[in-house]
């Protein structure tokens, strides 16, 4: 065995730590929770957030509130049974999500449903009032005033 031989225990957290670093501060799931997968898209004037929470029991372990101009989803996904060993990739734990919202809207705009593992949280009337309004632009050259041909002339701005 060679001295450059790599620690695998060790390798696998920096990596870990490496991919958190390039994507960002919660993007990646950590070891103590998970971070769902979410999707924002725009319905109208309304504002419509997926989250994906499978294996969440959505009436005990999730709520979503309004909280100073911020939609907040906590939730947590508890595991259930005990360790047996074997392979493990689903991540268990706490989650936050957290959305800015224009301060106009309150909770009474929030409503949500859950469905095949996805919470579905739509904000209604966030884009009322947002299209752009054309605004007519007014000259403030003075215009010139027309020429008026006299017999067989031609005026200069024909």
């Amino acid at each position: 065995m060679s001295m450059t031989m790599i620690n695998q225990r060790s390798a696998f957290p920096e990596f870990d730590a490496l991919i958190r670093g390039a994507f960002g501060p919660g993007t990646a799931p950590s070891t103590t929770g998970f971070t769902p997968a979410a999707e924002v898209r725009r319905d109208g004037d309304d504002a419509v957030v997926s989250l994906e929470v499978p294996g969440v029991d959505i009436d005990r372990d999730v709520t979503v509130e309004v909280d100073r101009s911020r939609l907040v989803v906590r939730g947590e996904r508890r595991r259930e049974e005990k360790d047996g060993g074997g392979l493990r990739e689903m991540r268990y734990g706490s989650f936050r999500r957290s959305f800015s919202l224009p301060s106009h809207v309150t909770a009474d705009a929030v409503s949500a449903t859950y469905d095949a593992g996805l919470l579905h949280i739509r904000v209604t009337d966030v884009y009322k009032g947002t299209e752009p309004q054309k605004i007519s632009i007014a000259s403030t050259a003075p215009t010139a005033a027309p020429v008026q041909a006299t017999d067989g002339e031609q005026s200069e701005q024909e």
